[in-house]
């Protein structure tokens, strides 16, 4: 009972300062949930984001679900895919209210260019995550040789096939999983 009413509030405030959505939440979940309370580890959670970003839905409600069932079943599933979907509800209509009074407002204004600067230095930083957590091997492996080269290799092919050369992200994302399949093993 006291682990879901953590994973409650964890996932209250994950909702709560997860402005910009989308990837700048992705630090504070890990944050909260790797580092912090341990429930996961960097691979279960770079797992998870991977899932979360092939299903349909936001990111974050996607990665509470997941992180929720994995800590306390479906009770758990709910609770953090509610704790973080109430807190953004209730802040969005009251922002929906302030602005719509304050909407000719050089000062709100200026605060929502500051609020896409901020939005935009967590996309970057959740960036640096997922590419840390995805181009190193586990922590037991000596530092010389954490860096993933498959891993590296796959992201540079597919990075070129949707760049240059257009390809569907779909076909990129089938090829990217037959490549893991051969690389990893099953």
């Amino acid at each position: 009972m006291e682990k879901l009413l953590t994973l409650t509030a964890v996932f209250l405030k994950i909702g709560l300062f997860s402005i910009g959505g989308g990837y700048a939440v992705i630090p504070l979940i890990k944050e909260q949930v790797v580092d912090r309370l341990r429930w996961i580890d960097g691979q279960t959670f770079t797992d998870i984001i991977t899932i979360s970003q092939m299903t349909p839905g936001p990111l974050a409600v996607n990665t509470s679900t997941f992180i929720g069932i994995r800590i306390g079943g479906i009770g758990g599933a709910v609770l953090a895919t509610g704790g973080c979907v109430i807190s953004g509800v209730v802040l969005s209509a009251v922002l929906y209210r302030f602005f719509k009074k304050h909407s000719g407002s050089e000062t709100v204004f200026r605060i929502l260019n500051g609020l896409k600067a901020a939005s935009l230095g967590l996309i970057i930083s959740a960036t640096g995550t997922i590419l840390m957590l995805t181009f190193t091997k586990a922590e037991g492996t000596p530092a010389v040789s954490r860096v993933d080269i498959p891993a590296v290799a796959v992201f540079v092919c597919s990075l070129a096939a949707l760049r240059k050369w257009k390809k569907s992200p779909v076909l990129i994302l089938v090829a990217a999983g037959i490549a893991g399949l051969f690389l990893y093993g099953a």
